[in-house]
């Protein structure tokens, strides 16, 4: 699975809400739905592809906790720099160096200069459970 981060001011230039960068453009965001859907179709065309989802903004997320035994629900929004998991994409593929160089390819994802990333760039890349190796011990 590979894992793509977020946070709600990350969201917020998305849509051109104000933060202290500048909203993206259409023609930015156009680019960056492109950028994803070729890389998608390119996952699809080759096989690796099982399943990919994007998650709505944090400002519709609901955290819950146990306290003292007792769930507590708290709504978001979190702090705007607070990263949640923002989208995932599932691959099939014959290795977890494979899943990598894949998840690699998204260091290439068009985005403006002035877009400041809350922290910076990153993806995370796991197995799923069944397919995972097992430990050494």
């Amino acid at each position: 699975m590979i894992m793509m981060a977020g946070s709600q001011r990350d969201y917020d230039m998305l849509t051109g809400k104000p933060t202290d960068s500048p909203a993206w453009t259409r023609e930015e965001i156009a680019a960056l739905h492109t950028f994803m859907a070729d890389w998608n179709n390119e996952l699809v065309a080759s096989g690796e592809f099982v399943d990919a989802r994007g998650l709505s903004a944090p400002a519709h997320a609901r955290r819950v906790q146990v306290r003292d035994g007792v769930p507590v629900v708290t709504d978001g929004p979190y702090p705007e720099t607070e990263e949640v998991l923002a989208g995932y994409t599932i691959v099939e593929c014959e290795s977890f160096d494979r899943a990598t160089e894949i998840a690699a390819r998204l260091a290439k994802t068009p985005h403006p200069e002035h877009a400041t990333m809350t922290n910076g760039w990153y993806v995370d890349v796991r197995p799923i459970d069944e397919y995972a190796p097992e430990p050494e011990l």
